[in-house]
């Protein structure tokens, strides 16, 4: 059967990446749902978070020593230790009157009275009097952080739309957050399609392959914030890739690899036409990934999600397993955060310098496995050794890919994109 026909729509990468982020503005989070604050990295907040008092809440010591008046603190002057303050505990001293110092700990509160603390290294010590070390002197606030300079009770911290981690968990801790709102996930429906593929729990076949494209879009799927729902493998044929089709059109993002190319087997524009399908680009001048799809169809959901929005997005991915994870990264992965309620923003992009001599390609952006060493003074980048976008080996031994302009040649030295992954 002759393939339908649909509007090639060939788009430069900067292009199609301009055109996946206006389309990322277009997506609204799914609803709110709540749940226990470990639980919660890799979420995106449906809520702010304020502080629920000053922080720090008192005056607070950043190094063990001694609490004085700084004024006080000049050679040839002792002062007497009248008494101990550790963490967590209230000075009950009443105000550290002149000539008196008291010892104290790291995070513990400064004593009223006290305007500064002498690093304990900085002091010499003989019975219970203290002096300065000689040639050291003391401002008003050293090693002090005041109260409320980091945040005043009622301020936000953290904004509805931001991304958990570590650092956000930990203010939240710091907030008595025990509990939070996060986006509830999209889901993300995945079909490999191609007569050559086989599960893992199947027998392998001289000329077949093990399906790995679906078990690498579920981690990338996963670790962008998306759940997962895996169809069936869709064979070759337009009644197998049309049922994969209308079972995706049930999620919130489809991603089928394969089958996008211009051969007599590859199905999935045409099917995709089928459906009614709008499509924003067909391909892409991009090495590996040309044939990348992006487009989306009237929903078929039944979740409560379904009010929200109108349209299933999808992306048709290379069935090449470089080109699959490189087009991820490029394309999907920004759209599907947003779709997680995290903003818009594009994919990982960083500079470093290259470590060899590269020759460009014409007319297309090559983005091809490399290693960056993160070095402190100059992030070097050097390409790793491939035979092409099969080469899952090779992809393994990259920790990312190097973004190499269109027809340039490069340099050692020269500073060029890569893209984390």
């Amino acid at each position: 059967m002759a393939k339908a026909a649909t509007e090639a729509r060939i788009l430069g990468f900067a292009e199609a990446l301009d055109v996946v982020q206006r389309h990322a503005t277009e997506v609204r989070a799914l609803d709110a749902e709540r749940t226990a604050l470990p639980a919660s990295v890799g979420r995106v907040l449906a809520e702010s978070v304020a502080a629920d008092r000053d922080q720090p809440p008192f005056d607070r010591a950043t190094r063990d020593g001694f609490a004085v008046r700084a004024e006080e603190w000049t050679a040839g002057k002792k002062l007497r230790v009248v008494g101990q303050v550790r963490a967590g505990e209230a000075w009950t001293g009443g105000l550290v009157e002149p000539g008196c110092a008291v010892e104290i700990m790291t995070g513990a509160a400064v004593p009223a009275g006290a305007d500064a603390v002498a690093m304990v290294e900085h002091a010499e010590l003989d019975g219970n009097e203290i002096w300065t070390v000689a040639g050291r002197s003391l401002r008003v606030g050293e090693n002090v952080v005041p109260r409320g300079s980091e945040a005043r009770q009622g301020d936000v911290l953290l904004a509805a739309g931001t991304a958990i981690g570590a650092a956000e968990i930990a203010l939240m801790a710091a907030c008595g957050r025990a509990e939070i709102a996060v986006r509830k996930r999209p889901m993300v429906a995945i079909v490999a399609t191609g007569d050559e593929l086989v599960e893992l729990d199947q027998a392998l076949g001289g000329n077949q392959i093990r399906n790995s494209n679906g078990y690498a879009l579920e981690a990338l799927v996963r670790a962008a914030g998306g759940q997962v729902r895996r169809l069936a493998i869709a064979r070759d044929t337009l009644e197998q890739v049309r049922t994969r089709v209308v079972e995706g059109r049930t999620a919130d993002l489809l991603l089928l690899s394969g089958g996008v190319s211009a051969g007599k087997y590859d199905l999935v524009e045409q099917v995709l036409a089928e459906f009614g399908a709008e499509f924003f680009f067909t391909g892409v001048r991009m090495q590996p990934g040309r044939p990348v799809v992006f487009g989306r169809l009237a929903s078929q959901r039944v979740s409560e999600s379904a009010s929200q929005r109108d349209w299933t997005y999808f992306f048709g991915l290379p069935g090449n397993p470089v080109s699959t994870q490189v087009t991820f990264h490029c394309f999907v992965e920004p759209l599907l955060r947003a779709m997680c309620g995290a903003g818009v923003a594009g994919p990982k992009f960083v500079q470093a310098t290259l470590g060899q001599e590269v020759r460009g390609k014409a007319g297309l952006t090559q983005i091809l496995p490399a290693r960056l060493k993160f070095d402190l003074a100059r992030p070097e980048v050097r390409l790793v050794g491939w035979q092409g976008s099969g080469d899952l080996a090779a992809n393994a031994r990259a920790n990312c890919y190097a973004v190499l302009p269109d027809g340039r040649d490069l340099q050692v030295g020269d500073v060029i994109t890569v893209l984390l992954r």
